[in-house]
């Protein structure tokens, strides 16, 4: 395999392996440690969802991948438009946090400020579970530059900073991975670029001897919730084992293993994702009419989104 088709298939598995992770942890949602192990079936239904079927992490992931293609960059209406219309579609889960944020009757620059200042909590995961596509579209842009779009990204629903800086720590991650180079060298040089109100938080879920047992929120909260992906992805030596060992933490299964899925599959490429979780992937749109993506679109929509990215930088 040549160099750049090394960097496809990273850029591939980032993508689909963040979608495979959401569609596996999706039954296991809220439920206790250890259920996918127990079971011992993967890609199974149940919790309302269809084997192989993708939430709103990979729903609003797509949203913002093809928003980005269709403008050639960043157009943050447009975004927050396309996250109302699928919000309006009914899908089967939304956020409390971001459904509030995209209903509530303010503009796209206004809504999550609001809700922040509220509310006076709003450090989900949510701005985190998305994050594949815009991670490998603005690789190519460099350190900086992709660090600042995740922040701008996830300001639309998150007025927290602390929901900005991890989604930036997981873009930067990401354009690591896509390099080549191993994503868990690069924690260090990446916390020193986190904003310093953030910083002391996510130095200690990201340190090397922490575990998910050490966290002190649940892990729909941001902070643990990058904390557990890297480390699945520091205590297994594969795609699948990653995933598997996101998933087997319990709580917000779907998007730690989104997570976990998009960190392994930057790293390990998409030919390391198991066929038997891709084949009966499928992604609907609420609010998009009856589309449907299989694992095919959406690889095709990581190549476009690496393409495009490339130019522009």
């Amino acid at each position: 395999m040549s160099e750049q088709d090394d960097r496809t298939d990273r850029v591939v598995g980032a993508v689909l392996g963040s979608a495979a992770g959401d569609a596996l942890g999706a039954p296991y949602e809220f439920g206790p440690e250890g259920q996918l192990s127990a079971r011992g079936e993967e890609m199974r239904g149940g919790g309302g969802w269809d084997p192989g079927e993708a939430t709103d992490d990979t729903q609003m992931a797509v949203l913002v991948g093809e928003s980005l293609l269709e403008h050639g960059g960043l157009e943050l209406p447009d975004v927050f438009g396309r996250f109302q219309r699928w919000a309006a579609g009914g899908p089967k889960d939304i956020g409390l946090q971001t459904e509030d944020v995209l209903t509530n009757g303010e503009s796209w620059d206004l809504a999550a400020a609001l809700h922040f200042q509220l509310n006076a909590r709003a450090a989900g995961n949510g701005s985190l579970m998305r994050a594949s596509t815009s991670a490998v579209y603005f690789a190519a842009a460099g350190r900086e530059a992709t660090m600042d779009a995740a922040r701008r990204i996830a300001a639309l629903t998150h007025g927290d900073r602390a929901a900005w800086e991890g989604t930036a720590v997981l873009h930067e991650l990401v354009r690591v991975a896509l390099d080549g180079a191993d994503p868990l060298a690069a924690l260090p040089a990446t916390l020193g670029l986190v904003r310093p109100s953030a910083r002391e938080r996510y130095e200690r879920v990201l340190a090397p001897g922490w575990h998910p047992g050490l966290a002190t929120e649940f892990n729909g909260a941001v902070w643990p919730c990058l904390g557990s992906a890297v480390w699945a992805l520091r205590t297994t030596t594969g795609f699948a084992e990653a995933v598997r060992a996101g998933v087997d933490l319990g709580g917000d299964t779907d998007t730690v293993a989104a997570v976990t899925g998009t960190l392994a599959g930057a790293r390990y490429g998409a030919a390391a994702i198991p066929r038997h979780w891709t084949d009966p992937l499928h992604v609907p749109l609420p609010g998009f009419g009856d589309r449907v993506l299989r694992a095919e679109d959406l690889r095709e929509l990581a190549r476009r989104l690496a393409a495009a990215g490339a130019g522009d930088g």
